[in-house]
């Protein structure tokens, strides 16, 4: 019975060079032929067998006997370096002793010891909650930790710790970077809010100043206006009034004259004298001796005769009760009966106690005190 052709010896772990590579027919310790197909190319384990170590993954410590992962990863090398030759058997190969860091444990021990996030300067008031804190520590312990140990193991370590500790501080940074993004927009949210209610609470307080303004101009024009209208009411009713005293004094004048037509004002009302007794009575009015003295209004004589210190006096009550005086007359023309305006009742003269010629009138209300005659001359339409 034929038999097979006997598989040539494969390589153990100890002909591999220094990269993990089969030295090929020659190598010193060997001198199996390899009959494979095609050229022989470096084969990087790590490549697409090999997951890089992401988040809290844990590698297993090596236990007995038995062969570890990378134990195993340059295992499945050896068997593809065999090709179609065959598989043989490295039983009698002692195990190639791989070590590997606890990764997982350092990472937690490391944990431990790192300062709590939310006590860092202006990070712990981004971090809002306790789950993203957490998150964000062990994150940066890992990182931390897989960096450390991967420095201690070799060039594949270094290059999957780096990944996950690149891919843990990208998360990080990211949740961090968000966390900012999302302060800064609520902070200008909240400033654009208050400035947008400034805004308004000044709109309405300037339409408030405006209105208050404009009432107030309504206010002073409504004023003004009314004033104008009192005004001119005021000056309507001034200007009646003088035209009615006009008529009443145009219509006085026809019936109240001076008492003489051609004189000269000398001693006055309430002047004193050393001639009187007390202070002068009445209004004088000088006129050359003989000048008639006519009736100021019409009325009844009720007095005309010698009155001492007042000469020759004529007295004539007006139909109000009112008296008049003519007094030092030289002559008396009509000493009783009724007379009109303007009748001739007596002449001028210097009787009594006199220094000269002149008419001497009294006015006495009601036939009492009497007054200032000039006041009274003008009220009742006579120009003097």
């Amino acid at each position: 019975m034929a038999s097979n052709k006997p598989a040539p010896e494969a390589p153990s772990a100890y002909e591999l060079d220094d990269r993990g590579a089969f030295a090929g027919p020659g190598h010193s310790g060997g001198d199996a032929e390899f009959d494979g197909d095609g050229p022989w190319e470096e084969w990087d384990p790590t490549e697409g067998s090999v997951r890089p170590v992401r988040g809290k993954h844990r590698v297993a410590k090596q236990r007995g006997g038995g062969l570890a992962r990378s134990g195993t990863v340059l295992g499945v090398g050896v068997i593809a370096a065999v090709g179609a030759g065959g598989m043989a058997s490295a039983e009698d190969r002692p195990p190639v002793p791989i070590s590997m860091p606890d990764v997982g444990g350092m990472v937690h021990d490391l944990a431990d010891s790192l300062p709590d996030a939310a006590s860092l300067p202006g990070v712990g008031a981004l971090i809002s909650d306790s789950g993203g804190h957490s998150a964000t520590s062990a994150d940066a312990a890992t990182s931390a930790a897989a960096t450390a140990a991967a420095d201690e193991s070799g060039p594949l370590s270094r290059t999957t710790a780096r990944t996950d500790a690149s891919g843990s501080g990208d998360g990080a940074g990211e949740a961090l970077r968000s966390r900012i993004l999302q302060q800064a927009d609520a902070q200008q949210g909240a400033a654009e809010e208050e400035a947008r209610e400034a805004a308004e609470g000044a709109a309405v307080k300037q339409a408030a100043v405006e209105a208050a303004a404009a009432k107030k101009t309504a206010e002073q024009a409504e004023t003004a206006k009314q004033a104008a209208e009192q005004e001119a009411k005021r000056k309507a009713e001034e200007a009646a009034r003088q035209k009615a005293e006009a008529a009443r004094l145009a219509e006085l004048a026809k019936s109240f004259i001076a008492p003489v037509s051609s004189y000269t004002l000398t001693a006055s009302f309430g002047q004193a004298g050393d001639r009187w007794a007390a202070d002068h009575t009445g209004q004088d009015f000088a006129a050359p001796t003989g000048t008639p003295v006519k009736a100021v209004h019409s009325g009844t004589i009720t007095q005309a005769g010698w009155a001492g210190s007042y000469g020759y006096r004529i007295v004539l009550t007006l139909d109000d009760g009112t008296e008049l005086w003519f007094c030092h007359l030289s002559s008396m023309v009509k000493t009783s009966g009724k007379v009109s305006t303007g009748d001739v009742i007596g002449r001028v003269g210097a009787t009594g106690n006199v220094t000269g010629p002149h008419l001497h009138l009294e006015v006495r209300p009601d036939a009492g005190s009497p007054i200032d005659p000039m006041p009274w001359l003008r009220d009742h339409g006579v120009n003097v």
